[in-house]
Order: structure tokens, then sequence, then C-alpha cells
């Protein structure tokens, strides 16, 4: 079985600007919710290594995450930290339905 790398390194960028929010401005708030999910989507980047069909909780972190942070973007249209999170876990997004469409799911 192959190692969702990307996952893992989705799963680094949410923890590190959790880490970052907390150092540059304070924000307890950014520290935890970037740390919970982080760890939320490291566990669906080792769940989904363990079984490729297995996606739904990489697919609901990077879902949440889009839609809450794309939220922020839209109304404060920085690109940083809210764009970037947008823009990463929409590729997550993408990369997640285009991997379930692929592959052949039998019970």
């Amino acid at each position: 079985m192959a190692v969702d790398w990307v996952g893992f390194g989705y799963a680094v960028l949410v923890s590190a600007g959790g880490i970052i929010g907390y150092v540059k401005a304070g924000s307890v708030t950014s520290l935890a919710a970037g740390l919970l999910f982080g760890l939320l989507a490291a566990v669906g980047a080792y769940l989904a290594s363990q079984n490729p069909k297995n996606v739904w909780l990489s697919l609901g972190t990077s879902g949440t995450l889009a839609l809450v942070m794309g939220l922020r973007f839209v109304n404060s249209w920085k690109f940083m930290p809210a764009g970037l999170m947008t823009l990463a876990s929409g590729l997550m997004l993408v990369k997640i339905i285009t991997g379930m469409l692929m592959k052949p799911h039998t019970s």
C-alpha cells in the first residue's frame, strides 16, 4: 500500500499554520484549531495509506477547512493565511475526489 505523502504534507501545513498563528498573533484559537485539524488530517492520511478507499476523514477535514477558510478569505481578501489554506484544502479535495472516481469501488 502506498503512503499518502500528500496527505501527510497537508497535515504538516495545517499544523504549522496553527503554530505560526499563535507565534505571530498570540492566537490560542489558531493554535488549537491548527493542531486539531492537523491531527485529523494526519490520521486521515494514515487511514488512506492503510486502505485507499478509507478517505472519509481526509475528505471531511479538507472540506471543512476549505469552507471555513474560504469564507474567511472572501471576507478579508487576504491571501495569508485564509487564501493559502483555502487553496491547499481545495487541492486536497480535488486529489481525494479524483482518487475516489478513478478507483473502482467494489464491496
